[in-house]
């Protein structure tokens, strides 16, 4: 898949987590555990985890949320997948909008990335975890790369279902919103 120009400028700007709010409520050797994952575009790994356990031993419970959804990405990611191309059986298609397979692998690549993005947000304990500047620039990118909107926010909200099925009872209703407030950013690209 051929990347305009626009595209490869946009990509490295598309970042969609920001940790400047957290500088209020966190010490900065904290954050800088979530900014070098984000960094390395990689799930927290045990030593992470254990580290901010450390660091902030009320982020405990929520640090556990994080590493059950993160151990399971994978398989949340394919089942998310399973269900959009149920939905929308055509989309990869030839002539479908997720044609050819390299763009399709991107689209699920994205959901990949949006777990990672919301486990940070619930280990940190901050729903609002995403960046004003990022999700405008990541607006443009799907702009640029025509990915189908309605698809994608579709794909987002059954991960939401699936993933807060493997929490506790109780537990889903907390971290709903996490879901919540990257579905809503989805959905203003829909409204500009």
């Amino acid at each position: 898949m051929q990347l305009s120009e626009r595209a490869k400028l946009l990509i490295p700007q598309a970042r969609i987590v920001s940790f400047t709010a957290w500088e209020k409520k966190y010490p900065q050797e904290l954050i800088a555990i979530f900014q070098a994952a984000d960094d390395d575009g990689r799930y927290l790994n045990d030593e992470d985890l254990v580290q901010i356990t450390c660091l902030f031993p009320t982020l405990s419970v929520a640090v556990q949320q994080a590493r059950l959804l993160q151990e399971k990405a994978t398989e949340l990611v394919a089942n998310t997948r399973e269900l959009v191309l149920v939905k929308f059986p055509q989309i990869t298609e030839p002539k479908g909008e997720l044609y050819p397979p390299e763009r399709a692998e991107a689209c699920w690549r994205d959901f990949w990335h949006f777990l990672r993005c919301i486990t940070y947000g619930i280990a940190g304990q901050t729903p609002d975890f995403t960046s004003a500047k990022g999700l405008a620039n990541m607006q443009l990118l799907y702009q640029e790369l025509q990915v189908p909107l309605e698809p994608m926010i579709y794909g987002l909200e059954e991960l939401k279902t699936i993933c807060l099925k493997q929490l506790k009872i109780g537990e889903e209703y907390l971290l709903a919103a996490y879901f919540d407030h990257l579905i809503y950013c989805l959905q203003d690209f829909e409204a500009s």
